[in-house]
């Protein structure tokens, strides 16, 4: 079922917005600190226990974002906004949920590929089991590469995505920004 086209963004949308935003920028500082830890190893691997866990849950946020996303219809472009602009803005927009999904993938395939077969250990409830690909140090390797190129692409491109918001707002002052903030809707 797809719903009708409007300007702002439902409650869903927005909660599930800010919530793998939160999350993946609590994940970027989580990650760099996990690893400068080599003389602490207990601490060292809760940060990666939690890395992990926030991982995952970014996954089903996102995993959740996808289907509602699929089952609404985009809004309308805001009055103002070039057909290139708004085509620009979708697709950065689809990039970042695309990448809100494959970096978690690709994190759990680090884990899965690892030879040290640490468990996941999700908040200390359950234990999800890895994927079922190869286990070597050059699998390791590649999809931990692959993690932190897709983890720095994408922080560029919410600094890209988060540049574009506050220009319209500080600079055009259109609703671009509103319609995902509520508490500014009256402004």
């Amino acid at each position: 079922m797809r719903f009708e086209r409007s300007n702002t963004y439902g409650p869903m949308a927005i909660l599930l917005h800010w919530s793998v935003a939160l999350l993946f920028l609590i994940q970027i500082p989580l990650g760099f600190a996990m690893t400068m830890l080599d003389r602490k190893p207990a601490l060292q691997f809760a940060l990666f226990q939690w890395h992990k866990s926030l991982g995952f849950l970014t996954l089903a946020l996102a995993s959740a974002r996808l289907v509602w996303s699929l089952a609404h219809r985009a809004h309308a472009a805001p009055e103002g906004v070039t057909r290139l602009e708004w085509r620009a803005a979708r697709t950065v927009q689809f990039a970042l949920l695309a990448a809100t999904l494959l970096i978690p993938l690709t994190g759990w395939a680090v884990a899965s590929s690892s030879p040290l077969r640490i468990p996941s250990y999700v908040f200390d409830l359950f234990v999800v089991p890895g994927l079922p690909i190869a286990v070597s140090d050059a699998a390791e390797t590649f999809w931990s590469s692959l993690h932190g190129w897709l983890a720095y692409g994408t922080a560029l491109l919410i600094l890209l995505h988060g540049g574009a918001a506050l220009f319209h707002h500080l600079y055009r002052r259109d609703s671009v920004l509103r319609n995902m903030l509520p508490f500014l809707a009256d402004r």
